[in-house]
């Protein structure tokens, strides 16, 4: 398993009759005569299909391990111990894993992420902020054996970042990532302060999957205003030489994407319109969400303004997730890319919402 071997004991429901009942569906889909006629559409039942398959699976086999665990601890005797144990922690890893997967259960969970970090007001301090979510991210990253690699970095004038766009790559990339969505507060004794005062600082955190399709999205050249300059990064060849980063600025919708990662302008401007794509399918489709949401009363998602997670370095530690209830007193280990419980604690409180 590639995520952190962490417990998810949440209290979740889960309702393997609709699962099955999903399977079934699927099969007598994927048996039609014309089911291969639209490929694209096609591949897409199949993936589910399969995933819905493992997930049944994994489910019964759970069942019949513990049903094997309970005869063998019923026997009662003690020369079993050793392999009583053995055999829970097997049940236990089984149960953690399959958790797990219950909670990636929408279509875009296993695509890639794209991440944008951005420094809310307050100069210096918010900046610095900004970079040491950076680095959160890439820790966790780097701990869940996922792929990360900076797409447009902007350095502030004296410390920390104006912005960044980083792409990550990995199983349920898009579905843990998804989580840090919002606004996320600091609070803690400012270094950049001669003074010592403690300071409040907010920096945003929007991501978007990046989707395979994204050449159904038809785009106006007469909408775009794309720019070039140097990039930022190390240099080498032609990196730093030429202008060959791109910013491309959807007028429509005021979106600015920007890439730097690849060697030619060309590749960059491509990657960027794909970067561009994939957020206005997203825009698209939390359109459509938040009108269902309204005709059943729900809330919209959260935007900037209303912090979802809280960071206080001082007068004590704690970082405290708003949605979830979630908190941690062990501020080094959150900031060193430990954030796995925080993403589950959300994830559960969202799947427990569609338990009826």
């Amino acid at each position: 398993m590639q995520l952190q071997n962490k417990p998810c004991n949440s209290g979740l429901h889960f309702d393997i009759a609709s699962i099955k009942s999903e399977i079934d569906e699927l099969e007598v889909i994927s048996g039609s005569p014309d089911f291969w006629n639209d490929s694209k559409n096609a591949l897409e039942i199949i993936n589910r299909l399969n995933e819905k398959k493992d997930i049944y699976k994994c489910y019964c086999k759970i069942i019949n391990d513990c049903r094997d665990l309970k005869e063998l601890i019923d026997l009662q005797d003690s020369s079993l111990y050793e392999s009583i144990e053995e055999y829970f922690t097997i049940v236990k890893k089984e149960a953690d894993e399959f958790q797990i997967n219950i909670l990636f259960t929408d279509k875009n969970d296993n695509l890639n992420a794209l991440v944008d970090i951005h420094p809310g007001a307050g100069g210096t301090e918010a900046q610095d902020w900004a970079e040491m979510l950076l680095r959160m991210y890439a820790r966790f990253c780097e701990i869940n054996h996922l792929k990360y690699e900076v797409m447009d970095y902007l350095p502030g004038e004296e410390a920390g970042l104006k912005s960044v766009t980083i792409r990550i790559k990995g199983k349920h990339a898009y579905g843990l990532l998804k989580s840090e969505k919002g606004v996320h507060r600091l609070v803690r004794i400012s270094p950049f302060d001669a003074n010592k005062r403690r300071h409040t600082s907010f920096a945003s955190v929007n991501v978007v999957p990046e989707f395979k399709d994204v050449e159904e999205v038809k785009i106006n050249e007469t909408d775009l205003k794309i720019d070039t300059y140097h990039s930022q990064g190390a240099g080498g060849q032609n990196v730093n030489k030429t202008e060959s980063a791109v910013r491309i600025t959807h007028i429509p919708t005021g979106i600015v994407v920007s890439c730097q990662v690849e060697r030619s302008q060309m590749s960059n401007k491509e990657t960027a319109l794909n970067m561009l794509k994939s957020r206005l399918m997203q825009i698209e489709f939390e359109k459509r969400n938040n009108e269902l949401k309204n005709i059943v009363g729900e809330q919209k998602n959260i935007e900037w303004g209303s912090q979802i997670r809280s960071y206080v370095f001082c007068p004590y530690t704690l970082v405290k997730d708003n949605r979830s209830g979630y908190e941690a007193t062990d501020i080094n280990k959150v900031m060193d890319g430990d954030i796995i419980d925080f993403i589950f604690a959300y994830l559960k409180k969202e799947a427990a919402k569609n338990v009826k």
